[in-house]
């Protein structure tokens, strides 16, 4: 007598590692700052000017962006994450997603120990504006720029420039403005390459 396998109507996909990954480890890292009264953020989870001989340096460098100001800062960057995160990953793969967070990471940092003397940067809103601008590149034909790519940039970039100038201070337009740039050099990169490759294959 065979028997029937039973089809499991529903199932949870895990189906953006790198960027599901990456909102998991936001969430604990606020938590553990709650616990530490905001020690841990000041100490792994932002980033400021500092010796170069401090080994931990180099780890805020990268580690400013698990870091939030508190859970509406945290709310409002995982939220665009999650919309835009896996329709990115599911385009560029995950290992290309990854890649462009620490890039965004390390550009945001180092502009924040040059420019931001004295002041603690932290957040993933360097990274959202990065997703923010890959999002826009859609398609990509050699020798064209995409108009959606056009209109966010100039709406988004330029929001934040207005901000920068306007605001009392420029510290998250200078973190948006860097993501928006590295999103948009490594979109406009690897988009070329698909293209590459795919001429090759012809």
């Amino acid at each position: 007598m065979a028997s029937i396998k039973r089809k499991h109507p529903f199932r949870i996909s895990f189906n953006a590692p790198a960027v599901l990954t990456f909102v998991i480890a936001c969430v604990l890292v606020q938590l553990i700052s709650l616990l530490t009264g905001g020690g841990s953020n000041r100490l792994l989870f932002s980033v400021y000017r500092a010796s170069l001989l401090d080994p931990l340096t180099y780890l805020r460098l990268f580690g400013h962006v698990f870091g939030h100001g508190g859970w509406e800062h945290l709310l409002n960057n995982m939220m665009f994450l999650l919309i835009l995160g896996p329709m990115i990953e599911e385009k560029y793969g995950t290992s290309n997603v990854i890649a462009i967070m620490v890039i965004t990471a390390f550009v945001t940092g180092v502009i924040a120990m040059i420019f931001l003397p004295g002041t603690a940067l932290l957040g993933a809103s360097g990274i959202v504006f990065a997703f923010i601008l890959l999002s826009s590149i859609t398609s990509f034909e050699e020798g064209a720029i995409p108009l959606t790519f056009i209109l966010v940039a100039v709406l988004y970039i330029g929001r934040e420039i207005w901000s920068g100038v306007t605001a009392q201070d420029n510290i998250s337009q200078l973190a948006h403005i860097a993501g928006g740039v590295v999103g948009s050099a490594l979109g406009f990169l690897m988009n070329r390459w698909h293209m590459t490759q795919a001429h090759y294959r012809r």
